[in-house]
């Protein structure tokens, strides 16, 4: 039985993490939920107890006896306060960008690089969003062709940007975007770099092989906010090193864990939002050649972001590492 901070327990991923340690019945001896001062005496429910919320202070969190911390209130939070409590043997999950390009931080998704759990120096950095669905069916691929080149267009759900992208949604304002997001799409995802690049994009390029162990793999990526409250959908085109059958493939992807095969277009079935939103898995479909380079493939993946996006892949982490062994 474990000790549990979550830093960030009142946001949407906070409360989904929550969600899902009760789920997946987690081995919690005691759950401390911290948040800022205005979040401060909230009650949260767990596994038919209230806890209360307490705010985030140096002292508050230090003085716990914890065994793992899950952060998800963001960079700034978490730069503040993971070096504080690696420093007390806590091993930290990290939700935000701080520490993912860390040399010395593993960048994990369970389904793809579970060994890289047990190379940690006390933080494990939770990937982003759209980068974890993207690598699950790319590790699959990689495994068994390789991988040259891969190009993401991504559709992404505001739900990624937070309860003020789903109140831009849902009034029609233009609080947390720049431009009205409803019956609209910005190609427009975090702070533009000198290269035309966003960070999103460069966030899903570097990610991606790093997680992959692929550093001279070939990436590129257009990310792309649309009028979606939730699930983010990845249209992935790939060029594999090794020639390949589409049979072969669809039955790779149907037998690989984390994995949801919609792959029927006679009969319109494909990978959706709605079908998405609220599982663990990733879905993946339209599942075709690219015949425009050597052993060219399209692909459609689409999963919850705030689930297996951010809060199922942190518990997932965390089933590891109480458990000892992949």
């Amino acid at each position: 039985m474990a000790n549990i901070a979550l830093v960030g327990a009142t946001g949407l991923v906070g409360r989904t993490v929550t969600k899902i340690l009760e789920e997946r019945n987690f081995p919690i001896n005691n759950l401390y939920l911290f948040a800022s001062s205005k979040s401060k005496g909230k009650v949260i429910e767990f596994k038919g107890h209230e806890n209360e919320v307490e705010e985030l202070t140096e002292a508050s969190l230090l003085e716990k006896e914890l065994d793992i911390a899950f952060f998800t209130a963001g960079a700034e939070v978490s730069k503040k306060y993971v070096p504080l409590l690696r420093e007390k043997g806590v091993v930290v999950i990290d939700n935000s960008s701080a520490f993912r390009m860390d040399e010395d931080v593993p960048l994990v998704v369970p389904e793809v690089n579970p060994e890289d759990i047990f190379r940690h120096k006390g933080i494990i950095a939770n990937p982003n969003c759209s980068t974890i669905q993207s690598v699950v069916p790319l590790k699959v691929l990689s495994d068994h062709y390789g991988l040259k080149r891969v190009v993401y267009a991504t559709y992404q759900a505001v739900s990624g940007s937070g309860m003020l992208g789903i109140s831009d949604l849902e009034h029609n304002t233009s609080i947390k975007y720049p431009h009205p997001i409803t019956n609209n799409i910005l190609p427009h995802i975090d702070v533009f770099f000198a290269d035309g690049y966003t960070k999103e994009e460069w966030k899903m390029i570097e990610e991606t092989k790093k997680i992959l162990h692929d550093p001279k793999l070939k990436v590129t990526a257009t990310t792309v906010r649309v009028p979606i409250k939730n699930c983010h959908s990845v249209a992935i085109n790939v060029e594999l090193k090794h020639d390949y059958s589409l049979d072969e493939v669809r039955e790779l992807f149907r037998n690989s864990k984390g994995i949801i095969l919609m792959d029927d277009v006679k009969e319109n079935i494909y990978p959706m939002p709605i079908v998405a939103d609220g599982k663990d898995e990733v879905f993946v479909g339209r599942i075709r050649r690219d015949d425009t380079v050597p052993f060219g493939l399209n692909l459609f993946v689409v999963a919850d972001n705030i689930r297996k996006g951010a809060a199922t892949n942190a518990v997932q982490i965390a089933e590891i590492l109480i458990k000892g062994c992949v």
